[in-house]
C-alpha cells in the first residue's frame, strides 16, 4: 500500500508538471485578440508577441496584412521604446469599405525595438491596432514574422486547420462573423477581450482534468493506505 500511494504522489507531480508545460506551449505563440469580430466592424487587435528564447531578445515583429481581404482602415497605437512603420500595396480592383471606396490598403506593419526595449527572455509585449472596417470573409490569417537578436527568425505562417492539431507554428487568426441585432455597428469600436484563444483553453482544459484524475488517485490511495491491516 505505501508502494501503492508513493506511485500515486509521482503520477500527480508528472501531471502538475504536464499543467505547466501545456500552459506554457500554449500561449508561447503570437497571438492575436480578441480571436473573433463582426464583420464590417472596427475593433481593436492585439498582437501578444512572447519571447521563447533563454538566450535571445525580440528585436522585431512583422505581420503581414492579406491583400485579398484589405482592411478600410489601420492606425497603430505606439510602444514606448518601438518604431512602428506600415507598407500599403495598391488593390488589384477597388474595394468598398464601409462608405469608402479604397484602391490601396496596409499589407504590413513593422515594429522595431530600440536596444532597451526589446522582449527580454521571459517576457512579452502587446501591440494594439486599430482595424476597420473588417472584410466579408469567414477569418483573417495575420500571418507574422518574430525576430531574434542572434538573428533568428521564427515565421508564424502556419494556418490552423478546424478539427487538426495545431501546428508548430500557427499564424494568428481571426474569426470574423456576419453582423446580428445584437453586433455593434460598423462604425463601433469593440473591446478586445483579454484572452480568447480557444487553443489554449482547450490545452489548458485537458492538462486540469489530467491533474484532477491524479489527484483523486492520490487521496483514494491514501485513503487505502490508512486502511491497511496493522499487521502490514
Amino acid at each position: 500500500m505505501r508502494s501503492l500511494f508513493k506511485r500515486a504522489l509521482v503520477t500527480l507531480a508528472v501531471a502538475t508538471a504536464a499543467v505547466a508545460v501545456s500552459a506554457s506551449a500554449a500561449s508561447a505563440h503570437v497571438t492575436v485578440n480578441p480571436s473573433q469580430a463582426v464583420q464590417g466592424g472596427y475593433t481593436k487587435l492585439t498582437f501578444r508577441v512572447p519571447n521563447e528564447k533563454d538566450s535571445a531578445s525580440t528585436t522585431k515583429v512583422e505581420v503581414v496584412l492579406p491583400v485579398e481581404q484589405p482592411i478600410g482602415h489601420i492606425s497603430v497605437r505606439p510602444v514606448p521604446g518601438w518604431t512602428v512603420a506600415t507598407e500599403k500595396t495598391k488593390l488589384p480592383a477597388p474595394v468598398q469599405a464601409g462608405e469608402s471606396t479604397i484602391t490601396e490598403a496596409v499589407t504590413k506593419i513593422t515594429w522595431t525595438a530600440a536596444a532597451e526595449a526589446a522582449i527580454k527572455p521571459g517576457q512579452f509585449q502587446e501591440f494594439d491596432v486599430s482595424a476597420g472596417p473588417l472584410p466579408q470573409a469567414d477569418q483573417i490569417v495575420f500571418k507574422a514574422l518574430q525576430t531574434y537578436s542572434d538573428g533568428d527568425v521564427v515565421r508564424w505562417i502556419e494556418v490552423p486547420a478546424d478539427g487538426q492539431a495545431e501546428p508548430d507554428h500557427p499564424a494568428p487568426v481571426l474569426k470574423l462573423t456576419g453582423k446580428t441585432a445584437a453586433s455593434p455597428s460598423a462604425g463601433a469600436v469593440t473591446v478586445a477581450s483579454a484572452d480568447s484563444s480557444g487553443s489554449s483553453g482547450a490545452a489548458t482544459g485537458l492538462a486540469v482534468a489530467a491533474l484532477v484524475v491524479a489527484a483523486l488517485a492520490a487521496v483514494f490511495a491514501g485513503l487505502a493506505w490508512r486502511r491497511r491491516p496493522s499487521g502490514n
